[in-house]
């Protein structure tokens, strides 16, 4: 089995594009239309406001996650675009780059993180939950849409 390499990226590299696209298509998919309309602008996956990570298999890239400043005390920071590639789920992908990018959001200085997901992905929302987010109300774009679900965790 292939070691997991999670390297930062910028939000608009191409194997970052490659794995958003693919993550869009996914919630598309399961949601209908794009997938997600949340306003989203690569700027503030850099740092120090930001991160984009992308996991590796082989070379591959077979994962994604990245976190943005969220409110204006500096403290939150808000999970975006998390993602596995089918080839490579339940291989513990998913989990590496969660590790990663809480650790990236601890190390510039976030107490806390926070994500919105829908009731439509329930393997996201159980691998949340038994990493220790808890729900919180909703928050962001979705908030009012039927079926969002928010989740946080102290960092």
């Amino acid at each position: 089995m292939s070691e997991i390499e999670i390297r930062a990226q910028r939000f608009d590299a191409p194997d970052s594009q490659a794995l958003i696209r693919a993550v869009l298509a996914d919630l598309g998919q399961r949601y209908g239309g794009s997938g997600d309309e949340t306003p989203v602008d690569a700027a503030e996956f850099a740092p120090p406001a930001g991160a984009f990570l992308v996991a590796y298999l082989g070379g591959e890239p077979v994962g994604c996650g990245g976190w943005r400043s969220h409110g204006d005390d500096g403290e939150t920071a808000e999970l975006k675009r998390m993602y596995t590639a089918p080839v490579a789920r339940g291989r513990g992908v998913a989990r590496a780059v969660l590790a990663a990018v809480e650790r990236s959001a601890r190390e510039q200085g976030r107490k806390r993180i926070i994500l919105e997901c829908g009731d439509k992905q329930p393997e996201a929302i159980a691998m949340y939950v038994s990493a220790g987010y808890e729900r919180i109300p909703n928050f962001g774009f979705y908030q009012d849409a039927p079926g969002c679900l928010s989740y946080g965790r102290t960092l």
